[in-house]
């Protein structure tokens, strides 16, 4: 589709620190970063027991629906991957697309919705890690020196380098996909426990109103994959290496989730898995894989449980580490945020502020006598992925408005049709979350009621720093996103 309108102005092709390794990542490696954030051993172990407990043997369509509507969204965004080129992802699309003041409110979401998601997950590394100590050694162990010193080797994996990152992430999703499939296998051998069946995907076990809820958590299981183009710089002919990146991503956690889902209840039984679910949530797939294949590979899971937190932690790290970076090359936070170790190309002070936040909060949390799991990782999630989910639908909004403004050879579909699609997929399943926050949180209306705000209150705050920039720093304002029309 060709538009008429005249050619923009050529954007700010961003100018790598020294230091920054570029094109060290190829697809694998940026696929692998996405898929550890979503941490598959994590959610389907921590949360699919309560996701079949309130929507049926119908869940694993669930995370089907939500694999579907991200790969819709990314039609459009892999298509304006083609044609921004700045290191800021999503605040930099939404920039392009809706403007300036919308692009900043973006920027501290991502910043929020990232640190939200990071910070509150050595919650669930404190009380996992408690778990498996319990289970192998019998020894009950305080949760705060784990979750420290869980800051810490993050800290140190994000500052070593993004190439060591990739691999000690490779490993890491090797092991806790490898111990999912093995349970796979040892139901799919067994046949089950009344023989394999297809229920699941039968319309009436599908459309019960506990799919809604289902739904929410299928979301929230995907927040992390803008990650495909925050390693823009760092990637090997990002032309091709993001749409695949991006596709591989989500095609492989909506399949794997809703097999693995499926395999849980095979385990069980269709008439058997609920009451399996309510009657121990979190031991359900361990007592499943103790069935089919072992107590010994119930040990392994309980390691790999621990190991599957960490590498969504590093993978959230090192986003957050790039979105400081490019922030600070805008001059929207502090230049010293930019600087990248001349040794290893890491963007290493963000890293250690990100690293001195994390601790601010979880001992904050800590002081206050907070539950890690109840309050610390559900409390300090829920916001985040709001942010996220927000800022998704604000990267979709922005896809078409672009492609309006510039000239083009993109398809029609590509540009208009599935960004559209996207955006009404998207505000569903944001009013789908928020209506049913309380299935995260557990807390009463009025926490929930502060948590669902934290998000458009950080977006409304932007918009108010972007008008103070225009008038106090217009330099900064004008090249915010390499953006050089209104």
């Amino acid at each position: 589709m060709s538009l008429t309108t005249p050619e923009p102005p050529q954007e700010r092709a961003p100018s790598a620190p020294a230091g920054l390794r570029s094109g060290t990542l190829g697809t694998s490696d940026i696929a692998f970063f996405v898929v550890s954030a979503a941490a598959p051993l994590t959610v389907m172990a921590g949360v699919a027991p309560l996701a079949i407990l309130l929507g049926g043997i119908g869940a694993p369509v669930g995370y089907l629906v939500a694999g579907l509507t991200l790969a819709v969204f990314a039609v459009g965004f892999t298509t304006m991957s083609r044609h921004v080129t700045s290191g800021g992802a999503f605040y930099a699309y939404i920039t392009r697309g809706l403007g300036r003041p919308v692009g900043v409110g973006a920027a501290l979401l991502a910043l929020v919705g990232y640190n939200g998601m990071e910070i509150g997950v050595y919650g669930l590394l404190g009380t996992a890690t408690q778990d498996t100590v319990h289970a192998l050694f019998g020894v009950d162990v305080p949760w705060l020196p784990i979750s420290l010193a869980g800051l810490l080797l993050v800290g140190y994996g994000g500052f070593r380098s993004i190439d060591f990152g990739a691999r000690l992430l490779g490993v890491l999703l090797a092991a806790e996909t490898g111990i999912l499939v093995l349970l796979a296998a040892g139901v799919l051998l067994e046949g089950g426990a009344h023989g394999l069946s297809a229920a699941s995907l039968a319309p009436g076990n599908v459309l019960v109103p506990g799919t809604a809820a289902v739904l929410a958590f299928a979301f929230a299981a995907f927040t992390g994959f803008e990650s495909t183009v925050i390693y823009r710089r760092e990637a090997r002919d990002p032309q091709r290496t993001i749409p695949r990146a991006t596709y591989l991503a989500v095609g492989f956690l909506g399949l794997f989730y809703a097999f693995v889902v499926w395999i849980a209840v095979q385990a069980f039984g269709d008439a058997e898995v609920v009451g399996a679910a309510a009657k121990d949530p979190a031991g359900l797939f361990f007592t499943a894989i103790s069935t089919y294949v072992g107590g010994w590979a119930a040990d392994l899971m309980h390691v790999f449980i621990v190991t599957s937190v960490l590498a969504s932690l590093l993978a959230f790290h090192n986003a957050i580490n790039r979105y400081g970076l490019a922030l600070a090359e805008e001059g929207v936070l502090p230049r010293a945020l930019g600087r990248v170790h001349p040794r290893h190309g890491s963007p290493y002070i963000a890293g250690l502020a990100q690293t001195v936040l994390g601790a601010v909060v979880v001992l904050a949390f800590w002081a206050a006598g907070a539950d890690p799991y109840g309050q610390l990782l559900l409390w300090v999630n829920t916001p985040g992925m709001l942010a996220l989910l927000l800022l998704q639908l604000l990267a979709a909004i922005a896809v078409p408005c672009y492609f309006r403004r510039v000239s083009h050879q993109e398809g029609a579909l590509r540009t208009l049709v599935a960004p559209i699609a996207a955006t009404v997929l998207l505000t569903t399943a944001i009013v789908l979350v928020v209506g049913h926050l309380d299935l995260f949180t557990g807390a009463s209306p009025l926490v929930n009621g502060v948590l669902a705000a934290v998000a458009p209150t950080v977006f409304a705050v932007g918009l108010l720093l972007a008008r103070w920039l225009r008038r106090r720093r217009p330099q900064v304002y004008a090249d915010f996103a390499g953006d050089r029309a209104e």
